[in-house]
């Protein structure tokens, strides 16, 4: 799993973060969602790596990296704390500009990263996810129906971290065939950790609170992506049974948007990633438009 990659811890202010690297070319940085690790990019990043210089880490809170401290406001959690992290990263490695992908919950650092740090993200990719405020804006009984555990992780009355961690393997179901032997090993300590699901329920509280009022406060102010983007979806997710034309919800947040859809349920990495690969190679050596 990852043959050639560097396994390093990297310091990068406020957290330590585990990261792989290997690879020569224009520097990319693969985000993972919940409740992954960096490890779910393993099909995936060795593929990228003939063209690309790739970087994976686990994001704060998740895998092996740092959970820093609680704070009221669940703000060290927040996208837009992930998104500094993600840039200091890249810089410790030498790269003042790069590509970043982001799946899920990385999809939400990856937008943050694009609009808070327009000088270093290049392109961006974002897959199976739409911005959080937009997401939430949309939040009627169907979306509750479907999506009912970003609610409960992230609300704080009757916190979820005692149900998950009373059976995690029965609350988030990973396939081992599926994702590898290796990166279902990987996925099982960090869901059998209750430090990380506790980083985890923070994610979603944040989602719900400061990161929503980023990207509302983002649209108040007409900000906009710069840089051209890629949003690709599963086939076999529900992003289309819930918003219809997703991508109409990004070209209202950038100039340039570019689709794929990719044959596969949600973990689109593990379950299709040649589909995928080959889906972010064109996209990054793909001309932006003038």
């Amino acid at each position: 799993m990852f043959d050639g990659f560097t396994l390093d811890r990297i310091d990068v202010g406020d957290v330590e973060l585990r990261v792989r690297h290997d690879g020569t070319g224009t520097p990319v940085l693969l985000l993972h969602g919940h409740p992954r690790t960096h490890v779910t990019w393993h099909r995936v990043a060795p593929l990228l790596a003939h063209r690309h210089t790739v970087v994976c880490p686990d994001l704060r809170g998740y895998g092996q990296s740092t959970k820093p401290p609680t704070v009221a406001d669940h703000s060290t959690y927040s996208k837009r704390a992930m998104a500094r992290d993600g840039v200091a990263l890249m810089r410790v490695l030498g790269h003042e500009r790069f590509a970043v992908v982001g799946h899920d919950r990385g999809s939400y650092v990856a937008q943050r990263m694009a609009l808070d740090h327009p000088a270093a993200v290049t392109r961006l990719a974002v897959l199976d996810g739409v911005p959080i405020g937009e997401a939430l804006a949309r939040a009627d009984a169907r979306f509750a129906g479907a999506w009912w555990h970003w609610f409960f992780l992230g609300q704080t009355e009757k916190p979820a971290e005692r149900v998950i961690n009373a059976d995690p393997d029965a609350w988030y179901r990973g396939d081992a065939e599926r994702m590898g032997a290796a990166a279902y090993q990987d996925y099982r300590a960090a869901i059998h950790d209750p430090e990380t699901v506790h980083a985890m329920c923070e994610d979603y509280r944040a989602g719900l609170g400061v990161d929503r009022a980023a990207d509302d406060a983002d649209r108040a102010a007409g900000r906009r992506i710069r840089c051209p983007v890629l949003f690709g979806w599963s086939t076999r997710d529900d992003m289309v049974k819930l918003y219809g034309d997703p991508a109409a919800i990004w070209r209202n947040w950038a100039d340039e948007v570019h689709t794929v859809e990719i044959d596969s349920g949600h973990h689109m990495a593990e379950e299709a990633p040649v589909q995928l690969a080959g889906a972010l190679l064109d996209f990054l050596r793909r001309p932006a438009r003038s």
